[in-house]
């Protein structure tokens, strides 16, 4: 009898697993990948998008083909909760997708619940394809628009002034009328990163007069203004939410261990510290004792030892322990085709660390092109 793999989502993690078990394949296992969407984003490639520099296929991979390549089928739906004592997952078709091993790397969902107003008159970054049909519809408008757009972006991370800087590029390339502000509860931008890095985006942001709100959280929203801190209304006609993640509210309510905010509490196997047959990775994880930043580069190193540990699932063996790394390398890019880069404490950047990170980007996307003859 087959034993049976269902994997809930599309991330960073699944896509390693699949390619792998197309490589290596698995005898006797039946393997299920539940998705909404066909297409899954790859995260390094999307300010590139929006830039102009990548078309949409570039930075997208084919869930159908890749699991075509591994022999196993992709359903079509959005888990909304799991039986986790008769091990079935419930779908929003009504479907019951059955499962021996279960793997979750569904990401994170946008943290715009605490703002009020945020979630109904905010445009959230996550689920990308939703975000992606707002950017396109913005594109269409903006170059017809008689008076500036004003774009406000809430979110001071990288994701943040990433996204601010490619909008920026893409809307002068096609002559659109925009003026933009970028929003921040800190003192600081990238206050993760070197202030070597701090310092040279503040300068870009400034010298493209992009206006910058530093030490202003956001307290609620309305149709077309936010309310910050100090009492200010600010009128914006499109505001983007890329602030920090949030938890998906079924794998708590479903019975599965979470952590203080709700994220699937695994150990050092990816495996659920509540449920053995569960493994969780990318986002929607927090790992037990080595908690990582939510960031698409530590999910990409999650998917060999995952799929690993879930081949040793399937068969009964022991399994391995997985040591994330301290640092990880972030790229940055700049809209233009500029890049910072940053490890540690260490921060260099230049055109040719943007060509380094194009021929990483791209190295990335090849490897899940697979052969589903």
């Amino acid at each position: 009898m087959s034993r049976r793999l269902l994997l809930i989502g599309g991330g960073h993690s699944h896509v390693e697993v699949i390619r792998r078990f197309a490589l290596a394949p698995e005898p006797d296992a039946a393997i299920t990948l539940v998705s909404p969407d066909r297409l899954t984003p790859y995260s390094g490639m999307l300010p590139g998008h929006v830039a102009g520099h990548y078309s949409h296929d570039e930075c997208h991979i084919d869930l159908d083909r890749l699991c075509r390549a591994a022999g196993s089928t992709r359903v079509e739906s959005t888990v909304l909760g799991l039986d986790l004592d008769n091990r079935y997952a419930r779908c929003r078709n009504d479907d019951a997708l059955p499962f021996d091993v279960l793997s979750i790397d569904t990401g994170s969902v946008p943290a715009t619940t605490t703002i009020p107003g945020a979630d109904r008159h905010g445009i959230a970054v996550r689920p990308v394809a939703d975000f992606l049909q707002q950017w396109d519809r913005i594109l269409a408008t903006v170059t017809k628009a008689k008076s500036a757009l004003r774009i406000a972006i809430v979110g001071t991370g990288a994701a943040g002034v990433e996204l601010v800087l490619a909008m920026h590029h893409r809307i002068r390339e096609v002559r659109g009328n925009a003026r933009f502000t970028l929003i921040g509860d800190s003192a600081a931008i990238l206050t993760q990163h070197p202030s070597r890095l701090q310092r040279r985006f503040m300068g870009l942001l400034n010298a493209r007069g992009i206006e910058l709100r530093l030490d202003s959280a956001v307290q609620s929203v309305d149709a077309g203004t936010l309310l910050l801190r100090d009492g200010e209304r600010l009128a914006a006609d499109e505001i983007f939410w890329v602030t920090g993640a949030a938890a998906p509210s079924w794998p708590a309510s479903s019975g599965l261990s979470v952590d203080s905010r709700g994220f699937i509490a695994v150990n050092a196997k990816l495996q659920s510290l509540s449920h053995s047959r569960v493994f969780a990775a990318g986002d929607v994880a927090s790992m037990f004792g080595a908690a990582r930043p939510k960031s698409g580069v530590f999910a990409v190193r999650q998917g060999p030892p995952l799929a690993r540990n879930l081949r040793r699932a399937l068969r009964g063996e022991p399994l391995l322990d997985y040591r994330p790394q301290r640092r990880a390398l972030a790229l940055i890019s700049s809209g233009n085709r500029y890049a910072m880069a940053s490890y540690g404490p260490l921060a260099w950047g230049g055109t040719w660390v943007w060509r380094w990170k194009d021929r990483i980007d791209r190295s990335f996307m090849r490897r899940y092109c697979m052969d589903d003859g």
